[in-house]
C-alpha cells in the first residue's frame, strides 16, 4: 500500500486502541528501550508525545534516559521550511504547544543535529526494510538526512512492521530499528 492509504489506516487503528492495550503495548517497549546499550550514547534527541494522536508516551524513556546522565534533545518545527530545530530538554524546560498541539521547549539552549548520538522516531507504521510513514510533512526526514551517517534511529510504534511500504523515494530515511510489542 501506499503511505497516504497507510496513514490514514494506522492512524485509525491507533485511534481505535484502548487504554489497556496503550498500556500493555508501550510496557513492551520501554522494556526493548531499557535493555539496550546506551554505553557509547552522550546525547539522545527523543519526541514529546502528543496523547490526543495516543503516540507511545515517551516520558518514561526520557526518565530513565537522564538517570543515565544523558543529555535528551527534542525539537521546535519550523512550518515555514518543514525543518526541526533541536533544544536540550530536562524537567525544568518550560513546554508551549504548537499550531498542531505538539509540545515544543521554549527556555533552552539550540542543539546541532551532529552532536545527537541516537534518534528515537515517531511513525504511524514500518516496513521489514525499516522505512516508515509518519504525519507527512517530512520533518523527520529532513532531520535524519542532517545527522550524522553514524546516528542511530530507532523507530517506537504499537504496530508490527508490514512487509512493503510502497512509494519510497530517495529523501525517505530508513531507521536501523523499530521498536513495537512483541
Amino acid at each position: 500500500m501506499n503511505k497516504e492509504i497507510l496513514r490514514e489506516l494506522y492512524k485509525q487503528k491507533r485511534k481505535e486502541l484502548s487504554d489497556v492495550e496503550i498500556e500493555v503495548f508501550q510496557e513492551q517497549i520501554y522494556k526493548q528501550v531499557f535493555e539496550l546499550d546506551f554505553s557509547a550514547i552522550k546525547t539522545v534527541h527523543i519526541f514529546l508525545s502528543m496523547k490526543k494522536y495516543k503516540e507511545v508516551d515517551t516520558n518514561p524513556i526520557i526518565d530513565f534516559l537522564l538517570q543515565q546522565n544523558i543529555n535528551i534533545v527534542t525539537s521546535r518545527c519550523n512550518f515555514d521550511t518543514d525543518t526541526l530545530s533541536h533544544f536540550l530538554f530536562d524537567r525544568n524546560t518550560q513546554l508551549q504547544l504548537n499550531k498542531f498541539g505538539v509540545p515544543e521547549p521554549i527556555n533552552t539552549p539550540q542543539v546541532d543535529e551532529k552532536e545527537i548520538d541516537l534518534v528515537f522516531v515517531p511513525l504511524l507504521i514500518s516496513d521489514k526494510e525499516k522505512y516508515r510513514v509518519g504525519y507527512g510533512k517530512g520533518f523527520y526526514d529532513r532531520f535524519l538526512s542532517a545527522c550524522r551517517d553514524d546516528v542511530k534511529k530507532i523507530g517506537l510504534n504499537f504496530f508490527k512492521p508490514i512487509v512493503k511500504i510502497d512509494g519510497i523515494h530517495q529523501y525517505d530515511v530508513a531507521l536501523d530499528k523499530v521498536l513495537y510489542p512483541k
